[in-house]
């Protein structure tokens, strides 16, 4: 009983290892387990008792579980099978590419990390570089939707901001699953998205398996009453006009909508604008095919330079931040309601007509969105600037010319966001951030802008033009015996 064995040191520290392993596994993990379940159920708990549209049992819902519904769904399983015999592979191939595009899809929602870790990270940033504004929001219309309804929010894209912007302040009215583009599909970047409620989505795939587990994952969420936020433009606007919405994720929400069924389905336009994109520039690189392009290593070279000049400025105290950040939530739009009006059962229309009826729903949707696009300082600005882009103006007749158009949009029932409820000082604001930017010069007490940036305000200038051009409510200057003073 006492002989001393001897081993070699290697075999020692193997044994060790395998030894810290088997503990790390039967019984720290466990353990581990337990008090993040424990943690997370208590934050289910307290949230469900405040947010004004609840987390469903969806949520609630083991990842892996999700994955299995969605990739022995019938409608997964026969275009699975029409795949294989169209390009002559086996059936068990092709279902495990199934799978593949199933655990790429489905998100693996963490209540704990999205109300305690997401929502306060995205406070800091939001705050950080923006002043966040709530301007308008029709709370009746919300407070009417009915309980259990699957809320969907469409909102205008501006910025990859939008996001945390829009998740910051929606966060005390429901959790917000987003789709997000491959540029997120990156570590560490891809777990945390997915542990959001985030869904990635290829949004140019032509591969037929891959939309279908995509639409029946999308329904399946839809079904399970997740509330989700969604971008009908498909990508950030180049030139800050309001694009033509993409009806795919659309068409796949209204494809099965059932009149009858559980729950409703009803959408919320949203409105968000800016007056400073962070993207700006690089966005309007878009817009010239033939510009040379740096390649990803010069836009982080450029993102970093970006970064360290902003900190440089923190750090000598001549910071600003990117002036105002404001979102509007318009009246919800009720498809039951909306289906009974026009007499419609999705179901039962034809592709073909299932594709003209939701096309027309989307641009019906994508005008309700346009509608509560906030109205702010420097779109306002940028609008009168450009009213007469080779002409000097003097401060006094550009607030003339901003006070004007700001009652005419106001008597359409546009929403324009007046800081301090000050007028005067919203213009002044949006004068201040375009001369500090170097984008309208001064001299001798007149304003004009800087030629060679006249594309960027015209980006600015465009966030709202759908407002100001459709309605014949702007043509270069205040209206007939308007005061300029």
């Amino acid at each position: 009983m006492g002989t001393t064995v001897e081993v070699p040191l290697w075999l020692l520290v193997l044994v060790l290892l395998l030894a810290a392993l088997a503990t790390l596994d039967r019984l720290l993990m466990p353990s581990a387990r337990w008090v993040i379940r424990q943690r997370t159920n208590k934050v289910l708990d307290e949230i469900n008792t405040r947010l004004k549209i609840e987390l469903q049992p969806f949520h609630r819902t083991k990842r892996q579980v999700l994955i299995d519904r969605l990739l022995y769904d019938p409608k997964v399983i026969e275009a699975a099978e029409a795949y294989a015999k169209a390009q002559g592979m086996p059936r068990e191939v092709v279902m495990a590419r199934a799978e593949s595009y199933a655990k790429e899809i489905v998100p693996a929602f963490n209540a704990y990390l999205y109300f305690r870790l997401g929502y306060a990270l995205a406070r800091r940033i939001a705050r950080l570089l923006y002043r966040v504004r709530l301007g308008y929001s029709d709370e009746e219309g919300l407070a009417a939707i009915e309980k259990g309804a699957t809320v969907v929010f469409v909102m205008n894209h501006r910025s990859n901001m939008d996001y945390i912007v829009v998740g910051f302040l929606a966060a005390d009215r429901a959790a917000l699953s987003y789709a997000v583009g491959e540029w997120a599909r990156i570590w560490p970047l891809r777990a945390l998205v997915r542990s959001l409620g985030g869904y990635f989505v290829r949004r140019n795939s032509r591969d037929d398996l891959y939309r279908r587990v995509l639409e029946r994952y999308i329904v399946m969420a839809t079904a399970g009453g997740v509330t989700q936020a969604l971008y009908p433009e498909g990508g950030l606007s180049k030139d800050g006009r309001l694009r033509e919405p993409k009806l795919g994720v659309l068409h796949y929400m209204l494809r099965e909508f059932d009149p009858q069924g559980p729950r409703d389905l009803v959408f919320v336009p949203v409105g968000i604008n800016y007056d400073r994109t962070l993207e700006d520039r690089t966005l309007m690189l878009g817009l010239e095919p033939e510009a040379p392009r740096g390649g990803k290593v010069r836009a982080l070279w450029h993102t970093a330079g970006f970064a360290v000049r902003n900190f440089g400025q923190m750090g000598i105290g001549r910071w600003h931040r990117f002036g105002y950040a404001c979102v509007n939530f318009g009246r919800p739009i009720s498809m039951r309601a909306y289906v009974k009006e026009k007499g419609i059962d999705f179901r039962k229309l034809t592709r073909e007509e299932q594709s003209i009826r939701v096309a027309v729903f989307g641009q019906e949707l994508m005008a309700a969105v346009g509608q509560v696009v906030p109205v702010l300082p420097v779109s306002l600005v940028a609008t009168v600037l450009l009213a007469q882009p080779e002409s000097a103006i003097g401060e006094l007749d550009l607030k003339g010319g901003a006070q004007a158009l700001i009652s005419r949009l106001e008597s359409r029932g546009h929403h324009v966001y007046i800081p301090r409820q000050d007028r005067d000082y919203a213009i002044s604001v949006g004068l201040r951030m375009l001369t500090l930017r170097d984008l309208v010069e001064e001299k001798d007490g007149l304003y004009r802008p800087v030629p060679e940036e006249i594309p960027l305000l015209r980006y600015y200038a465009n966030a709202v033009a759908h407002l100001v051009e459709g309605s014949g409510l702007w043509a270069g200057g205040p209206a007939d015996g308007e005061s300029t003073h």
